[in-house]
């Protein structure tokens, strides 16, 4: 339910925001298509991360499965035929390893289901990356506001199925918190991924999966008294450095250039 609210308050604010500043109405053709990118990246992707966290998976946990998105990325890019290179296909078997290891550990060996569905939301946020930039999106940051307010309606409606609902008011720092989400993690955030994914490559887009895992992983053992073993945290190392092999291996393990011998 909060994920439905923070989008669409996000969503309105930013809408109404542009259109002051002149920006034009989506037509119907872009609506369906950030539509469909708000529902693949923020319903699908960003909703069941939420569900999976509601069962008990730990932030850490999710945040380094959710890393795995570069590498759904860049298997999504085939359809497209954007071939991959061996750099990058040694990544995605590193990051699948990765994988299989932390799904093998204590923290989420009794809730398959809970991984189940971080790896659906990595596929879905990843797919939709890919789609987004190949499919003709509103301009700008209009792109982002129309996705998050398609978004925040299916979530909205979602919850509302799922019988959801607000025992009690949130506290001063639950607002707080939706409100540093709104602003920063939404707005500003969506709109300059939105950015990222008309300008640079999918999988260069999605390369901020690899910072994601050590903050989380900080802040869950610092904060909300999670504890991980040496399983989790050797598939931390894995799945990161699967990441980072996938998204900067071409530049850290860069082929020095063939000098041309000058003609005489």
């Amino acid at each position: 339910m909060m994920a439905g609210i923070r989008f669409l308050i996000a969503g309105i604010i930013l809408f109404v925001f542009l259109l002051q500043r002149g920006h034009a109405l989506p037509t119907l053709k872009q609506w369906v298509a950030a539509g469909t990118i708000g529902i693949l990246l923020l319903a699908v992707g960003n909703g069941l991360v939420t569900v999976a966290e509601h069962q008990d998976v730990p932030s850490g946990i999710a945040a380094v499965m959710v890393a795995t998105v570069p590498l759904f990325t860049l298997c999504f890019s085939m359809f497209w035929g954007i071939r991959n290179t061996k750099l990058e296909w040694t990544g995605i078997a590193l990051g699948l390893v990765g994988i299989v290891l932390l799904n093998t550990g204590n923290n989420l060996v009794g809730n398959p289901t809970g991984a189940l569905l971080i790896l659906l939301a990595s596929a879905s946020w990843a797919f939709g990356s890919v789609l987004g930039s190949r499919i003709s999106l509103p301009a700008g940051p209009m792109a982002g506001a129309a996705e998050m307010l398609v978004a925040g309606v299916v979530l909205t409606i979602a919850s509302q199925l799922s019988g959801e609902h607000l025992d009690k008011m949130p506290t001063f720092s639950g607002f707080m918190a939706l409100g540093y989400l709104i602003v920063f993690g939404s707005m500003l955030a969506i709109s300059a991924y939105m950015f990222l994914l008309k300008n640079v490559r999918p999988a260069v887009a999605t390369s901020y999966a690899y910072v994601n895992p050590v903050v989380a992983v900080l802040l869950g053992v610092g904060f909300a008294g999670e504890s991980l073993g040496p399983r989790e945290w050797l598939a931390l190392v894995i799945i990161v450095s699967a990441v980072v092999l996938v998204t900067l291996g071409k530049y850290l393990f860069a082929r020095p250039a063939k000098v041309q011998p000058a003609v005489k």
